[in-house]
This record gives C-alpha cells, structure tokens and sequence, in this order.
C-alpha cells in the first residue's frame, strides 16, 4: 500500500515544510537531524495538524486535500501513532492501555487479537502491571500493542528509540522486524540514528530543514549521497571541496587541495564536487607493496582514538582523512600520534556529489 503526500506545504517557525513524495514499501525511514520537520510531517499524515496546502493518500483513501476541504477526522483514517513520550496512561494497568484503542471488532481479526499481538510483542506477563513497573523497553512494546491492536492501516513510530540506550535498543529493534514481518502494516519510521535507518527500513526520505534531500533505497543514500549535507548526516567521516580537472574511460581526477585523487566519474557535468570518503573505506599501510589501489596517499597521524570495536585514526593527507580500523590492525601497524602512514583509498570509495 502506498501513500502519497504530494504538494504538501506547512509554514513552522524557522521554515516551511515542503514534501512531495510517495512512499511504497513497508518500511520508510523519515530520517534527518532534529528539527527538520519530521514529527510535523508525522502529524499532518495523523491529522493532528492542518496543513496549508497537501493532499495525503493512504491507498486509495484520501486523508487529506486542502483543494476539496477535505479532512478525515484522526480517528477515521486508519493511522496508529506511537509519539516519542509513548503517550500510556500511568493511571491504568498495561491491560487496560493496551485495549484502550483497539478497534471495534478488531478481536475478531485473529492477526489484530489481543492474543496475537501480546504474544507476538511478547508482553503477556506484563498485562496485569501498571505502567510505572515497567521499564523502558517494556513501555516501548506496550506502546507498539495498542498501535497494533486498533488494527491499523499505517503505523507512525516517531523516534520510538530515541530514549533507549544502545545495548536497550539493540534488544528493542528485533521488536520492529516482527511487526513488519508479521502484520505487514506499512510504517513510517522516524528517525536520526542511520544504524535504526539502515537495519529496518527499505527506502528513506531524507528531510533538511522542511526540505525532502534525497529518496530512495536506503542503501542509496548511505552509499551515494546526493550533497554534502546527507553525506554528514549518514557519517561519512571526510567530505572536501575538491575540482573535476579530467575525466577518461569513465574515471575521474580530481583536485583536492594539493592532493590529486582517482575517483569514478559521476553522473554530472559539473567539474566543482565535494569529495567524500568514509573511514571504513581507507586502509593503512606501512610498506611500499604493489597493490591495485589507485590512491595512495603519505599522511601523517594526528590522533588515535577508540571508537566502539574499533579505532578512529585522523590524519592530514593534504586534506582531513579518517581510517576506521581494528584495535589488532593499531598495534600491527605500530600507529602512533605524528607519526608517518600511507592511505590507500579504491577508487570505487570515492563519492563525488556537486557542489
């Protein structure tokens, strides 16, 4: 099932939130820094908010036209919302939150059951608690049942981990995978944390200050960038000015600074790009062995710093240039800060996007 938001324009404080896209697959990351317009978009689609002009359409159900005057009330379109605070009533015990919003006549549908979906979210031996008992993780599956159990046509998750830790959320995102397996209700998944982005969603729409940045399959955008902007907020460790000065055999040379670099030719014909590399893609090297790596570059180490599993080495090659490499790799190579290194980066690694 598809939805449609097309032309939709909603002045806020900073911006206006400009979106014309459709989102087709199961799972869509809304995904951007905070501030962007992500949970606005979330309540245009719930009809918490009216829009200046949209026209939001789940299937073949109009939600919204601004045109025609048309509105569908929340509570008639088939959209279940999981905001950020969870919105449970403390008052009431788990049982009690979880059938507050299910559907009339959604006990009758063996998917949508109360049994289903507590097994499923495997919340059964929370039922009779009260929300204050529980704890984070826990609160966050209460919160995904009563969604579930109003037997909805679109489930909105804004920011659903945002509050969780990261061993918390690790044991949490398994959770997402089953609803999307199990009840194949379409999701719009928001959210600023790429490692969420990437392990759940199928697609992504990349959302900057009320403006949609980039589409498509989430892999897409982690690994090609459409500017430097969704470049920095997937990670990518180096992004640099640098000039187009020749192109052959669909190779490109490009200038950075002093540094000449061998990339792949992009699709444009703009000669002015920013440069983009991530760390996981430079390999260190201490000898002078013949290898296919087309860059090589002498740099000199300017800091060594551990980072999870792994370390984050930072070096001047002319240009700031990160390597992500393992702690055995460190100690093999002898790394020290101010010391020499060659980086050796593939050609393929190289992301060009116009400047």
């Amino acid at each position: 099932m598809s939805l449609l938001l097309k032309n939709i324009s909603l002045p806020l404080a900073d911006f206006t939130l400009e979106v014309d896209v459709e989102a087709a697959k199961r799972v869509t990351a809304i995904f951007g820094p905070s501030g962007a317009g992500k949970t606005s978009l979330l309540d245009l689609i719930a009809g918490l908010r009216a829009p200046h002009l949209a026209h939001i359409q789940l299937g073949d159900v109009v939600l919204t036209d601004t045109s025609k005057k048309l509105s569908l009330p929340p509570q008639h379109r088939g959209v279940s919302y999981v905001p950020q605070d969870l919105a449970l009533f403390p008052h009431l015990s788990v049982s009690q939150n979880l059938l507050y919003g299910q559907k009339k006549g959604g006990a009758n549908n063996s998917l949508f059951s109360f049994e289903h979906v507590t097994d499923v979210l495997e919340i059964q031996t929370l039922i009779a608690r009260r929300v204050t008992e529980l704890s984070g993780g826990e609160r966050q599956r209460v919160a995904l049942g009563r969604a579930l159990l109003a037997s909805p046509r679109l489930l909105l998750l804004d920011e659903p981990l945002a509050s969780l830790d990261a061993p918390l959320k690790s044991k949490i995102i398994p959770y997402f995978a089953r609803i999307r397996d199990e009840f194949q209700v379409p999701m719009l998944y928001v959210t600023h944390d790429r490692f969420e982005a990437l392990t759940l969603a199928e697609e992504i729409i990349v959302l900057v200050n009320g403006k949609v940045m980039q589409t498509g399959p989430v892999s897409d955008a982690f690994l090609h960038p459409a500017n430097a902007e969704v470049a920095k907020l997937f990670g990518v460790e180096t992004v640099c000015p640098g000039k187009i000065i020749a192109t052959q055999d669909g190779l490109a040379t490009v200038e950075v600074g002093r540094i000449t670099l061998t990339a792949l030719a992009p699709d444009t014909a703009a000669t002015d790009v920013f440069v983009c590399i991530r760390g996981e893609d430079v390999i260190l090297q201490r000898d002078t062995a013949t290898s296919s790596v087309r860059n090589r570059l002498p740099a000199k180490i300017l800091s060594i710093r551990p980072e999870h599993a792994l370390v984050r080495v930072e070096m001047d090659a002319g240009f700031p240039l990160f390597s992500l490499i393992t702690r055995p790799a460190r100690d093999e190579l002898a790394l020290s800060e101010g010391g020499a290194i060659t980086a050796l980066i593939k050609t393929p690694a190289i992301h060009l996007v116009p400047r």
